[in-house]
């Protein structure tokens, strides 16, 4: 990289010759600096809105307006059937077939359905195993589910951390922690924190060779990185769809199921939407499941809500995956680069095959808030802090520039002088 590509008028150029797709988002003004809008880099906690979503959601309302419940067959997208709207998409978008992927509840919702199937634990293999650096929601759910089964979890629950010195897990050290007294592996597919991918496929083999379930948190995975998840033979995995789906704050989440797992005894919690569509108006006392990822549903679907998330897979449909992907790590790649003289430790993996949309820089000289707050109300930079020392960067191939990394690198190195 020539230091005419990391001037303002070079990362202009990069844009012109390596577009993404902002025209298609609506991007925030900025409340600082000198450009108009500002350079987003948030989109690993909430992405921004598609401009197609606010007139097919209204669409959507316009259909209750016109059609009251006989919306529920006549709507132009009608509503009994209209999460199978989400399914094809969702299930090409992490690499699995249409009837192991379901879009339902919220993420951690999904995760603790999932594992009143999947955590089954014996006296002699009950722990779970995650990471030190989980996100808390799904420490919060993991111990609870420990405890719902009567074991404790200080000791059911084993925290992986990396290596002293070091920021980031290995995988020959997780695949070291899997023995035969642990009953699940759910870690993140790329963690939260340090943005480092994990090897799914890898992991998830030495998981089943210890015995164990092995599930996936893809809240910073989906949309972000490409997945097969059929194809890795994962037992279950789960995401949101706020972040890289952009699909708006809250917004409904996925589940995944392996097709070995479909049609089977395992234990479900169900409700009306559990059983198979096409005897759900008989109304009879008992359920029956279809062998399908739409068992682990419960209530019937918020339709509104469902819009968004329909709206935002069709663009990744429409855009793929892998060419979303190599734009990422050619535009993570600059942004490193830029920041290399910035006095920052980077705490994300330096191997583009180690990590997905974003870097994590560690804060010594002011705390992570502090330096957040200063970007975006002096330079029209947003970022994101995680206290006391973590600022996140996410370049979102959909819809960040070049130019946007170069205001960051820019406002990082004037605010850190």
């Amino acid at each position: 990289m020539t230091a005419e590509t990391m001037s303002e008028q070079g990362a202009l150029s990069l844009d012109a010759t390596d577009a993404g797709h902002r025209d298609l988002f609506d991007v925030p003004p900025a409340q600082g600096g000198d450009y108009p809008e500002v350079a987003y880099f948030a989109g690993n906690s909430l992405g921004l809105r598609p401009r197609a979503t606010r007139a097919e959601l209204l669409e959507d309302l316009d259909a209750w307006a016109a059609l009251g419940v006989e919306g529920h067959l006549d709507a132009a997208r009608p509503w009994l059937p209209y999460h199978e709207l989400l399914t094809g998409p969702a299930s090409r978008l992490i690499g699995a077939l249409p009837s192991e992927t379901v879009v339902m509840n919220s993420l951690t919702v999904n995760l603790h359905l999932l594992m009143v199937s999947f955590y089954r634990p014996t006296r002699s293999r009950h722990r779970i195993v995650i990471e030190d650096a989980a996100f808390p929601s799904d420490s919060y759910a993991v111990r609870s589910q420990v405890a719902f089964h009567g074991y404790d979890a200080e000791d059911a629950v084993v925290r992986l951390r990396p290596r002293p010195g070091e920021d980031s897990l290995r995988t020959a050290d997780v695949v070291e922690q899997l023995g035969g007294d642990v009953a699940l592996v759910l870690l993140g597919g790329v963690n939260y924190l340090t943005g480092e991918l994990m090897d799914i496929p890898m992991i998830t083999k030495a998981g089943h060779a210890a015995g164990a379930v092995v599930g996936w948190d893809l809240a910073h995975a989906a949309g972000n990185v490409p997945l097969a998840l059929h194809d890795w033979d994962v037992d279950f995995a789960a995401w949101c769809s706020y972040k890289y789906l952009n699909s708006g704050p809250g917004a409904l989440a996925g589940a995944f199921v392996h097709e070995r797992h479909l049609g089977t005894d395992l234990p479900r919690f169900e409700g009306w939407w559990s059983t198979e569509a096409a005897t759900r108006f008989e109304m009879t006392p008992e359920s029956r499941p279809p062998a399908s990822a739409d068992a682990w549903q419960v209530s019937n679907p918020p339709i509104f809500s469902m819009s968004p998330v329909r709206t935002s897979l069709e663009l990744f449909d429409k855009i793929g995956i892998e060419v979303l992907r190599e734009r990422s790590v050619r535009l993570t790649a600059y942004l490193e680069k830029l920041l290399a003289d910035v006095p920052l430790q980077v705490i994300t993996p330096t191997d583009p095959a180690r990590r997905g949309a974003q870097l994590s820089l560690r804060v010594t000289a002011m705390r992570a808030g502090e330096l957040s707050r200063r970007l975006r109300f002096e330079y029209g930079v947003i970022a994101d802090a995680r206290e006391p020392d973590v600022l996140r960067l996410a370049p979102v191939p959909l819809y960040s520039t070049y130019h946007d990394c170069w205001r960051a690198a820019t406002a990082l190195t004037e605010v850190m002088a």
